[in-house]
């Protein structure tokens, strides 16, 4: 009976979907997000409206449009400068996924942009060729912002992708495909973390078309969903060939006819299509595919799933994500595709400094936390005073991300690329050999990568890592860390400061001064966000002791009568 009941109610369900849906059925050509070239960029963080249906305004944001932001095209040792403006009602910020920069200019929740206010990172663009792209990171409002519109893909180049025979015309052979799912409430408004994601979209465009010519064409995909996986292939089950993944190029190009990408994570793939010219088919999610416990699949949760997860009848179907349509070849078509790419060197395990293992958990017991949350990692949830790793320079480390809970979690590290060593014990797979910044933990089952954190340290401000399921992330399931280099913390005022000892500090630290200090002279202790914290201290002729007990892990700033002193490092 309960069965019966189930299935007359995905019954109904499905129905609704399709009289929904019916709004969007008219086909549309695919956008093409305008190309931006530097190296200054001028982003405008906007509110508008878009008619996902026919005559409905649904209130959304972009950059420099009513939704999406343009593809940002870099060249690696470029010097660029991006200003992004906040033209909203409300804070934002603007991640740059994928990029290796400094903490100041990654773009996390510590680089709020104010409603007016505008914020200008530069920086040299450090990362080998590959897609990345920008989103907001802000406290509490990732989902949400990234929902109603903000996000866009990156493009880097350099001379080793230069060097080979590819289809690299931006929108002639050379396509973005952001793919989104979204959840709409009866007022046609954009909701979030609510699984009832039934339209589907690429570049924002609901059922597309895209002309493409006959010769090999490359695909840069992107999924900027909130939480769906899908598992990609093409309807009349052609091969196609996996050129790169997360962070930019693999060694050898690998054919396949399935990828999987979990939220945040970017491919590229070329499809060839020489002897194609006429025929149409569709870029396709095949998720009847995906295993359980991956948000799309058919179930997710042993005991319990998640509220409306059973009735959003996109849950473990195939379905079209974009029309195909095969056209004449453009003048100096690619039409091969190459054997080799360039090289890939991860890191030596033996060169290995430290190895951090990263649990994924509930912070409450039940069943129903198993799927639903809220989710911790290592048993904590994110707080914008806390550092949680305090990461030497130049470290090489080995990172085991072990998930106990019942439900997929595409893990995100910023900062740095990675390369897997293992998945559950096992080889990882052709797919996801290369750089990446996005892995999905399965359920019950750990991860393990290696990376190397170099050439950005900066003691107060932090990296981030979390669940790329936005909701999670903003729900808390994020940490941070610090990249430190100990020997470079110099004082910023005079040289009559000896640098703090021991430093990280375990207890107590001490600043030494070669002049006198007063017992009436003030001292004050800084957090990461700049906030004035109560700590004991005295002061002893020519020696401030700080009593640093009551500090959580994290890197701290002091200023003696006002102005900035030095920097310290907790870690107990």
């Amino acid at each position: 009976m309960i069965h019966e009941l189930k299935k007359m109610k995905q019954t109904i369900t499905t129905f609704l979907f399709m009289v929904v849906t019916a709004y969007a059925k008219s086909q549309s050509p695919l956008a093409i997000p305008p190309l931006l070239e530097g190296p200054v960029f001028d982003l405008q963080v906007q509110a508008g409206t878009t008619q996902f249906w026919p005559g409905i305004n649904t209130p959304t944001y972009g950059v420099n449009g009513n939704i999406l932001a343009p593809t940002l095209l870099l060249h690696k040792g470029e010097e660029v400068e991006l200003n992004v403006t906040n033209n909203l009602s409300t804070s934002t910020t603007m991640h740059w996924h994928g990029l290796h920069v400094a903490a100041a200019n990654d773009g996390g929740p510590h680089q709020s942009i104010a409603e007016g206010a505008t914020w200008s990172p530069q920086f040299t663009v450090m990362n080998n060729a590959g897609t990345y792209w920008y989103h907001p990171h802000g406290e509490n409002k990732t989902d949400l912002q990234v929902s109603k519109g903000i996000a866009g893909m990156i493009i880097v180049k350099d001379d080793a992708e230069a060097a080979l025979e590819l289809p690299r015309s931006y929108g002639l052979d050379d396509f973005p495909v952001v793919i989104q799912t979204k959840s709409f409430d009866v007022l046609h408004q954009i909701q979030i973390a609510t699984h009832a994601d039934t339209l589907v979209m690429v570049n924002a465009t609901v059922n597309p078309y895209l002309d493409a010519p006959a010769q090999v064409v490359r695909l840069r995909v992107l999924n900027g969903s909130s939480e769906r996986s899908f598992k990609i292939g093409f309807s009349n089950n052609m091969t196609f060939t996996q050129i790169a993944t997360d962070g930019g190029l693999k060694a050898t190009p690998y054919e396949t006819s399935r990828l999987m990408l979990a939220p945040g994570e970017r491919t590229e793939i070329l499809i060839n299509l020489n002897e194609l010219q006429g025929e149409s088919f569709s870029l396709m999610n095949f998720g009847s595919e995906l295993p359980n416990g991956i948000i799309g699949a058919q179930t997710v949760g042993t005991m319990a799933t998640l509220p409306g997860y059973d009735e959003n009848p996109l849950n473990g179907a195939n379905f079209s994500l974009l029309q195909i349509n095969v056209t004449a070849p453009t003048t100096n078509a690619i039409t091969t595709i190459p054997s080799s790419l360039v090289e890939v060197l991860p890191w030596n395990q033996s060169d290995v400094n430290v190895e951090r293992t990263m649990l994924l958990s509930p912070m409450e017991m039940g069943m129903a936390n198993m799927v639903e949350g809220p989710f911790g990692i290592n048993n904590v949830q994110f707080n914008m005073d806390v550092v949680n790793e305090i990461i030497p320079l130049n470290n090489i480390e080995i990172w085991t991300i072990t998930n106990q809970t019942q439900i997929a979690h595409p893990f995100h590290i910023h900062d740095v690329q990675f390369y897997l060593i293992d998945i559950n014990g096992a080889s990882p797979l052709p797919e996801q050999q290369g750089w990446k910044d996005v892995v999905l933990v399965m359920p019950m089952q750990s991860v393990s990568f290696i990376t190397k954190f170099e050439h950005f340290a900066d003691p107060i401000t932090p990296y981030m890592y979390h669940c790329h399921l936005l909701h999670h992330e903003d729900e808390g399931m994020m940490g941070s860390f610090t990249v430190v280099d100990p020997n470079s913390i110099t004082n910023l005022t005079e040289d009559n400061l000896i640098l703090p000892f021991p430093n990280p500090a375990q207890g107590v630290i001490n600043i030494t001064s070669n002049q006198r200090l007063s017992p009436s002279e003030t001292i004050e202790i800084y957090n990461t966000e700049g906030k004035l914290l109560m700590v004991e201290y005295s002061i002893l002729e020519n020696n401030i002791e700080i009593n640093t007990d009551a500090l959580p892990n994290g890197c701290y700033a002091t200023k003696l009568n006002g102005k900035f002193l030095t920097r310290f490092i907790v870690q107990k």
